[in-house]
């Protein structure tokens, strides 16, 4: 495992955010598309996340989870219609117990809730 310094850590933005949409792109077969509340400063986000074969959409609608917001956007998925693509603007943080594709992910919960772009330390 390569270590890393606190100066570099200190970089990576974690913040709590409501998931408000969570859908299955027609052409996926591992992500779902999450539309994610950040509150007013930071505002909405789409983060796709793959997760989909072990969990429902509507296993997030409404949840609040932690969320690396400030990764460079990501292409996701095929070139649309128009010729633009998909991206990812953060990714979902979660507990994976085994890497391989068939150990679920387990998913964090908060003891309470927290306003939408609360940082994560």
């Amino acid at each position: 495992m390569e270590k890393i310094t606190i100066e570099d850590f200190s970089k990576v933005d974690i913040r709590i955010g409501t998931v408000l949409d969570a859908v299955v792109p027609e052409w996926s077969h591992w992500v779902m598309q999450l539309k994610v509340d950040f509150g007013e400063e930071i505002g909405t986000k789409t983060i796709f996340s793959g997760i989909m074969k072990f969990y429902k959409p509507e296993d997030l609608l409404g949840n609040q989870f932690p969320f690396v917001i400030n990764l460079q956007p990501k292409k996701i998925g095929p070139v649309k219609e128009d010729g633009t693509y998909n991206y990812s603007e953060g990714m979902m943080i979660m507990a994976v117990p085994k890497r391989d594709e068939e150990t679920p992910p387990v998913l964090f919960k908060l003891a309470g809730v927290v306003p939408n772009g609360s940082i994560v330390s």
